[in-house]
């Protein structure tokens, strides 16, 4: 019985959060878009920016949900400053000009009760672009004390020399894979 009741509970809360829409912060600690892009034909250079900030508002049964992601383009990391630095430049990432990218998005997928993909706009260096991010994984759980949390993986892939960062093609790849992890605390 001790191990029943905490699993209703857990099922009920489950429940009553697929009625309605559902309002989510991100989690800064768990919130970042990771990317990776071919260096030289030899090497795969990766790196990351965040935290994030923004919101996603989720209505499970309703099958919709909209998000709205701020990306501080000048906390790239690559873990090396001086190449970090390069990519701040203004033929690349041009952060003075561009300090933050967005990811804005109203069309979900569902796959039965399994969020799928998540289509919208990604803006980077003031030009704006479709992009779908596939979910590789996605769930909901309740925390301790009593408050909900819902996260996942998503992929996507752009062309940097549509947003007017092309400095460097052949050599460094155009095609950019983005990985997003979020995590979200309902509000």
């Amino acid at each position: 019985m001790r191990r029943l009741l905490p699993a209703l509970l857990l099922c009920a809360g489950a429940a009553s959060a697929h009625a309605e829409p559902v309002d989510y912060a991100l989690d800064p600690a768990h919130s970042f878009v990771h990317f990776e892009l071919l260096h030289f034909g030899t090497s795969t250079i990766r790196g990351r920016f965040g935290p994030l900030a923004g919101t996603v508002t989720l209505d499970r049964a309703a099958e919709r949900g909209s998000v709205d992601l701020s990306i501080d383009t000048a906390s790239v990391s690559t873990g090396l400053r001086p190449f970090d630095a390069r990519i701040r430049e203004a033929d690349l990432l041009a952060t003075s000009l561009h300090p933050q990218a967005r990811f804005v998005a109203e069309q979900f997928r569902f796959d039965g009760e399994r969020l799928a993909e998540v289509r919208g706009e990604f803006t980077l260096r003031g030009v704006s672009q479709p992009l779908v991010l596939r979910a590789l994984r996605f769930a909901c759980e309740l925390r301790a004390p009593q408050r909900e949390v819902c996260g996942g993986d998503f992929e996507g892939e752009i062309a940097r020399s549509d947003f007017g960062a092309a400095f460097g093609t052949p050599f460094v790849a155009n095609r950019v894979r983005i990985v997003v992890q979020v995590e979200g605390v309902r509000q």
